[in-house]
Protein backbone atom coordinates (compact mmCIF):
# COMPACT_ATOMS: atom_id res chain seq x y z
CA UNK A 1 0.00 0.00 0.00
CA UNK A 2 2.41 2.38 0.86
CA UNK A 3 3.88 1.77 -2.24
CA UNK A 4 1.63 2.87 -4.48
CA UNK A 5 0.74 5.94 -2.16
CA UNK A 6 4.43 6.50 -3.19
CA UNK A 7 3.76 5.88 -6.40
CA UNK A 8 1.49 8.57 -6.71
CA UNK A 9 2.75 11.34 -5.32
CA UNK A 10 6.26 11.03 -7.44
CA UNK A 11 3.47 10.69 -10.56
CA UNK A 12 2.16 14.06 -9.55
CA UNK A 13 5.16 15.78 -8.35
CA UNK A 14 6.79 14.53 -12.18
CA UNK A 15 3.57 15.98 -14.18
CA UNK A 16 3.34 19.36 -12.32
CA UNK A 17 7.11 20.11 -13.52
CA UNK A 18 6.14 19.22 -16.80
CA UNK A 19 6.42 22.42 -19.40
CA UNK A 20 2.58 23.32 -20.77
CA UNK A 21 1.62 22.65 -24.06
CA UNK A 22 1.44 25.00 -26.56
CA UNK A 23 -1.23 25.67 -29.38
CA UNK A 24 0.22 25.94 -32.73
CA UNK A 25 -1.78 24.53 -35.42
CA UNK A 26 -4.87 25.85 -34.95
CA UNK A 27 -3.34 29.78 -34.12
CA UNK A 28 -0.92 29.03 -37.38
CA UNK A 29 -3.96 28.32 -39.78
CA UNK A 30 -5.77 31.41 -38.31
CA UNK A 31 -2.93 33.57 -38.73
CA UNK A 32 -2.53 32.75 -42.33
CA UNK A 33 -5.79 32.83 -43.30
CA UNK A 34 -5.65 36.74 -42.01
CA UNK A 35 -2.22 37.65 -43.51
CA UNK A 36 -0.71 35.18 -46.43
CA UNK A 37 2.96 35.97 -45.47
CA UNK A 38 2.17 36.45 -41.89
CA UNK A 39 5.17 37.78 -40.26
CA UNK A 40 5.43 37.89 -36.71
CA UNK A 41 8.09 40.57 -36.05
CA UNK A 42 5.10 42.81 -37.30
CA UNK A 43 3.44 44.49 -34.94
CA UNK A 44 -0.02 45.24 -36.64
CA UNK A 45 -0.19 41.55 -37.71
CA UNK A 46 1.07 40.04 -34.38
CA UNK A 47 -1.60 42.29 -32.40
CA UNK A 48 -4.08 41.77 -35.28
CA UNK A 49 -3.62 37.48 -34.95
CA UNK A 50 -3.23 37.67 -31.21
CA UNK A 51 -6.85 39.81 -30.94
CA UNK A 52 -8.52 37.41 -33.42
CA UNK A 53 -6.83 33.82 -32.89
CA UNK A 54 -6.06 34.25 -29.50
CA UNK A 55 -9.09 36.05 -28.55
CA UNK A 56 -6.74 38.68 -26.85
CA UNK A 57 -7.40 42.46 -25.86
CA UNK A 58 -5.35 45.33 -27.47
CA UNK A 59 -3.34 45.95 -24.46
CA UNK A 60 -2.00 42.44 -23.68
CA UNK A 61 -1.28 41.85 -27.32
CA UNK A 62 1.00 44.87 -27.99
CA UNK A 63 2.64 43.74 -24.40
CA UNK A 64 2.94 39.87 -25.50
CA UNK A 65 3.97 40.67 -29.15
CA UNK A 66 6.52 43.72 -28.21
CA UNK A 67 7.94 40.75 -25.59
CA UNK A 68 8.22 38.43 -28.65
CA UNK A 69 10.27 41.17 -30.40
CA UNK A 70 7.89 42.24 -33.04
CA UNK A 71 8.33 46.42 -33.80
Amino acid sequence: MRFVVLFAALALVGASCSPPEEVTGSTDTCATDLFPAYNPKVLDECIAVCKKCQHGITTTCATSCTLKGAR
